[in-house]
């Protein structure tokens, strides 16, 4: 949290589910607020919690509302969601108000015309889509289409957009949560934030801190968490750069400004790419290429290469941040350009080339930045994965960041190539920071914007006119993530560890990744194919039988 306030974050979106350790989690999380001179607030998961079950969440939110953590917009407790459409927010206002005194500010995720009572709404699809959850196939629905049709059914009341860098899943069939696709990314980041300025949304969600499961993390991978399997292609694939290029741009969304332009003091060159071409065969050794076991289809899971991969481009981004106009040079592998780059900000590509990735800043004569990335593009399967998670980079280089030993747990469970689950590029030397911010909104002041930023799965800001919260991964369990909400905060308030030895994965004090992957309480959660899953753990109601174990061998 420390870090997240020097990067402007005024509050973490604190997304939870419904284990039965959520309130110690969330008990550390208002206590480091608190501590930290920062707010947070509660995201409901409907993945987890049910409609029916308005009681529960204003029970939830009585303890909590009056901690001096809380975040309040005009002296109201600020609560949001990830789905719930139908949740009866005139029951959950109610008992709040007769426990506690305090009233509500509601910004849910419901789609748009499902306000109801709520004081806002939050758009999660932060990608382009085909309005069903999935790459654009044949209808192409742009994030920017989104945000219109939100503010157009909110009229005059609050919104809150989402921003977010990429996404990309590849979960086979060892995880209950099997998924397999990606949205097309490219140079979303930089677009968007430049959308985002002009947008005038009261508030704005950054999608996500640490959702590695879909890679639209722009939190450090050294953070402390438990690998869910998405280690396999998480691994030596960084992001806090993209958290460096959005800095400026939160600067001027809490001034207000148009343009990130006066915000940028120091020459930066942030980069990324993906570490194969999308044409790289790897179905002898993908995770993905057993099929469905049930004749009724998941609509998240695709046998091979990810849904949507088509829609990725084969490039080289960079932004450029420049405080004078420079020459900025692209080389991959045998490709190169170099390209006159404006004051300010701006973004080139480059073909992919197989090799090496180097970038340069030159004015005139002079080299101003200069460097050579740590990872290089090959033309084979990473560990024998079809990985299209992106590798951030940036000049000058920051510290390294290196998943810890929990984050590396599943990393090998169903590879089929040998693979070490070992970082190859260092361990982290420091945490990159965290930024979330908010535009203009009803007890807001007006002179001002804020960033949250979401501890387990998702980044918010929050500012006197604007607020940004995120959600956590839809499939990711909220367990995990409170997890590592839990060790992140510690880690705020402590000296850091030094980092792991290659020894410490082998005397674990808690029960392996797999052993707490997801808790199955009723039938509906393991549908269609009405078995469990290797990592599922059975507690249903008492004298129900246990469905068999899933056959993936």
């Amino acid at each position: 949290m420390i870090e997240a306030k020097k990067a402007g974050i005024d509050a973490f979106a604190l997304n939870i589910g419904i284990d039965d350790f959520t309130t110690t989690q969330l008990d550390h999380a208002y206590a480091s607020a608190a501590k930290n001179g920062m707010s947070v607030f509660i995201s409901f998961d409907f993945n987890w919690y049910q409609i029916t079950q308005a009681a529960e969440v204003a029970s939830m939110l009585s303890n909590y509302v009056n901690e001096s953590g809380q975040l309040k917009v005009g002296g109201k407790a600020f609560v949001s969601s990830f789905q719930g459409d139908g949740l009866d927010l005139d029951t959950v206002r109610e008992k709040v108000q007769s426990d506690t005194g305090i009233d509500l500010f509601i910004v849910p995720n419901f789609r748009p015309g499902s306000l109801g009572s709520a004081d806002g709404l939050f758009n999660w699809m932060a990608w382009p889509n085909d309005g069903n959850n999935k790459a654009p196939d044949g209808t192409n629905m742009s994030v920017a289409q989104g945000d219109d049709t939100y503010q157009q059914s909110l009229g005059k009341k609050p919104y809150m957009a989402p921003v977010s860098p990429w996404f990309s899943t590849h979960f086979g069939l060892e995880v209950p949560y099997s998924k397999n696709w990606v949205f097309p990314s490219d140079i979303l980041w930089y677009d968007r934030w430049n959308q985002v300025l002009t947008l005038e949304s009261q508030y704005l969600e950054i999608i996500t801190w640490n959702d590695y499961g879909e890679s639209h993390y722009v939190g450090p991978l050294s953070s402390p968490h438990v690998d869910d399997g998405n280690s396999k292609w998480v691994n030596d694939m960084p992001h806090t750069g993209w958290l460096e290029m959005a800095a400026p741009y939160i600067s001027a969304f809490h001034a207000g400004d148009q343009k990130p332009d006066a915000y940028i003091k120091q020459d930066k060159l942030i980069y990324w790419y993906r570490p194969t071409p999308k044409d790289v065969e790897c179905d002898a050794t993908d995770t993905c290429q057993k099929p469905w076991p049930s004749p009724s289809p998941t609509p998240n899971y695709y046998v091979g290469k990810p849904n949507g991969y088509d829609t990725m481009t084969d490039q080289v981004f960079v932004v450029a941040l420049l405080t004078q106009p420079g020459t900025v040079t692209i080389t991959s592998g045998l490709n190169s350009k170099s390209f006159e780059a404006p004051a300010g900000a701006s973004s080139w590509s480059l073909a992919m080339g197989v090799g090496k990735q180097s970038f340069e800043l030159k004015r005139g004569s002079q080299s101003v930045l200069s460097g050579t990335s740590l990872k290089e593009i090959v033309n084979e399967c990473v560990c024998g994965i079809y990985n299209f998670n992106a590798y951030v980079g940036t000049l000058p280089p920051g510290p390294a960041d290196a998943l810890q030993a929990d984050g590396l747990k599943s990393f090998t469970y169903s590879l089929s190539a040998q693979c070490a689950p070992t970082p190859s590029l260092g361990m982290a030397s420091a945490a990159g920071p965290v930024v979330f911010n908010t535009g203009a909104s009803s007890g807001l002041t007006s002179a001002s914007n804020s960033m949250w930023s979401s501890i387990s799965a998702s980044a918010s800001a929050y500012a006197p006119n604007n607020v940004v919260p995120t959600k956590m991964p839809s499939a990711q369990p909220a367990k995990q993530q409170q997890q590592q909400q839990q060790q992140q905060e510690q880690e705020q308030e402590q000296p850091p560890p030094p980092p792991p030895t290659p020894t410490t994965p082998q005397q674990p004090q808690t029960p392996s990744a797999l052993e707490r992957i997801m808790t199955i309480t009723a039938s509906e959660q393991i549908a269609p194919t009405n078995c469990l899953q290797p990592g599922s753990v059975w507690a249903g109601p008492v004298g129900q039988a246990a469905p068999d174990k899933c056959d993936v061998s």
